[in-house]
């Protein structure tokens, strides 16, 4: 039954994630009209056929603005999860394998880190980077580092003493070729459902950023953003609303739905 239901996440979530990458990179290649053409007199156009999703308050399309915010956020959720699953995997790696000193201060800088909620330490590097796109990614980024470390250590840690690993060092295989040819890949299943989870995270962070003005930059279409401009209008235009929500919805139970058919 357990069995069953997973599979069934793993199908629902691939084929949500399936549909959202080609309504994002087909839409992108459509010839719709551009994302930050403002119309006055398709000022607050209902859906048509001509506008499927209708016009905001400036007369922009709104399938357009949410096919490119979809885009940024897909783009900004990868690269922050790059960033955290690079730098994590070397930490968690050096720290998980040597133990001793090496672990004691790369842990404990870790766990300061560690100890601030993610989005809140993204916005003290935003206060320093200062808004935009780019900016959103690497404090995003340095923001998710300690989560992924934390995971990869564990799972150096319990792989650092098994037989495999102790056969090979008799065989006289150097410390990285044991952590990279021989622990890495053990860790890949939970590390894949840790980058899964951290998709997620990214999406709703970046989202979020951008509802509060502090991530993506007008002119340029953001999901968060979208939900930010349309607070005024919820009951005159709820479409304005309603696909960009829609749309973070989608991206997130697709992901979510991959990650918990990996979960053991």
């Amino acid at each position: 039954m357990k069995t069953n239901k997973k599979n069934f996440n793993f199908i629902l979530g691939i084929g949500i994630i399936i549909f959202m990458v080609l309504f994002v990179f087909l839409g992108r290649i459509l010839p719709l009209r551009d994302a930050n053409a403002i119309d006055a007199t398709l000022k607050f156009a209902p859906p048509s056929l001509k506008h499927p999703f209708g016009c905001d308050n400036f007369g922009r399309e709104i399938l357009s603005r949410v096919i490119q915010g979809s885009f940024s956020t897909f783009c900004i959720a990868l690269g922050t999860v790059f960033i955290g699953t690079f730098f994590g995997i070397i930490i968690g790696a050096l720290t998980g394998y040597f133990g001793g000193l090496v672990d004691e201060i790369l842990m404990r800088i870790n766990d300061a880190i560690f100890a601030f909620p993610s989005i809140l330490l993204a916005l003290l590097f935003i206060s320093l980077l200062g808004p935009g796109t780019y900016q959103v990614v690497i404090a995003l980024g340095i923001a998710f580092i300690p989560s992924f470390a934390r995971i990869v250590r564990g799972e150096f840690l319990k792989n650092r003493n098994m037989d495999y690993v102790k056969c090979a060092k008799l065989l006289g295989a150097s410390d990285l070729r044991i952590m990279v040819i021989h622990i890495l890949p053990n860790t890949l299943k939970v590390l894949l459902n840790s980058v899964l989870i951290g998709f997620n995270n990214a999406v709703l962070a970046e989202a979020s950023m951008s509802f509060l003005g502090i991530g993506v930059q007008p002119p340029d279409p953001s999901l968060g953003r979208m939900l930010s401009e349309a607070q005024g209008f919820l009951f005159k235009a709820p479409n304005y609303a309603l696909f960009p929500g829609l749309a973070i919805i989608l991206m997130v139970l697709g992901f979510g739905l991959l990650s918990d058919s990996f979960e053991k």
